[in-house]
């Protein structure tokens, strides 16, 4: 009987695997692959292959009808040409440096001091902090333009009773004051993104903090600074993204000042020649230089960070 059994018991062959695993994660992933496909692959190969476009002439003096030929990299060249368009990458370049920090050392002193209060007062402070992510970029951007504004703002107001008289739409502060309207808007985002790292982190490890004589500084310092790592370098992406892609601030607070120009931003520049002077094709290549300096810079932090991790696991 044991000869039976042992015949009809064949062994696994080694090295095969079945294909009904595959075939699981590719129909979860389709969805997913789809949507990527349609809202970035394509959009994006539409825009490289506009930006190779330019119109053409036809007929004595250009008269006759116009053709769209092939441009090659001329309108990469002519972007790039343009002191207006690099003056506006110095610019969010220079808006990032500044913003992104101070937004993030406030995101994540308000997700440390949240961490540190209880459930019920937590709660309230975690929406009240959330609350301007979820009033729109443009009505953000008028909001703060009222208080910008001499003789509207009670802000202004107060300050030129006490012998101050500062100009938030000067040429050398309206950048600052839009960096002050976007640290508005998305502190409590990012603060969100680090409180929910915070949750993740075990508690025993804050209780053996507690039993070797930790105080809260170094509990904070030392255990949930660095386990919510992973929480800031996801924040610093989206900042350095979503700095490159400044727009509807200056474009709301243009109105108010000279100071902002239709090139102000590089996204307000391709929008310009778009829609201002109608070259939609200089437009589509000042569109995919910007997301060629947002891929470089965000996988350059990204490398810069993992180097970093690398070296200090040593």
């Amino acid at each position: 009987m044991s000869t039976a059994i042992s015949r009809t018991k064949k062994p696994a062959p080694v090295g095969r695997r079945s294909a009904r695993p595959d075939r699981a994660a590719w129909t979860f992933l389709l969805p997913f692959v789809v949507l990527f496909l349609f809202t970035f692959v394509l959009p994006l190969g539409y825009a490289v292959h506009q930006s190779m476009l330019k119109p053409v002439r036809s007929g004595s003096l250009g008269l006759g009808p116009a053709t769209v030929g092939f441009a090659g990299l001329d309108n990469y060249s002519l972007a790039l040409q343009q002191s207006a368009f690099l003056e506006s990458f110095a610019r969010v370049l220079l808006f990032g440096v500044v913003q992104i920090p101070v937004m993030l050392l406030l995101a994540t002193a308000l997700a440390l001091a949240l961490d540190t209060l209880s459930q019920r007062w937590a709660g309230i402070l975690r929406a009240a902090y959330f609350l301007p992510y979820g009033v729109p970029g443009v009505i953000a951007s008028i909001l703060w333009g009222f208080l910008y504004v001499p003789g509207v703002s009670p802000v202004v107001d107060l300050l030129g009773r006490v012998g101050l008289a500062p100009d938030f739409l000067g040429y050398d502060s309206v950048l600052w004051s839009i960096a002050n309207i976007v640290i508005w808007e998305f502190a409590g985002y990012n603060m969100l993104v680090i409180v929910a790292q915070l949750k993740a982190i075990p508690q025993e490890l804050y209780e053996a903090a507690r039993i070797d004589g930790a105080s809260a500084w170094q509990t904070a310092i030392r255990i949930k600074l660095p386990l919510a790592r992973p929480a800031l370098v996801l924040t610093g992406v989206f900042s350095i993204i979503g700095t490159l892609q400044l727009f509807s601030e200056p474009l709301v607070i243009k109105p108010l000042t000279s100071t902002v120009t239709s090139s102000y931003t590089p996204n307000l520049s391709a929008y310009n020649e778009a829609f201002a002077n109608n070259n939609i094709y200089l437009a589509a290549a000042e569109s995919v230089i910007l997301a060629l300096v947002a891929s470089v810079l965000s996988f350059g932090f990204l490398s810069l960070v993992n180097r970093r991790k690398g070296r200090d696991a040593r």
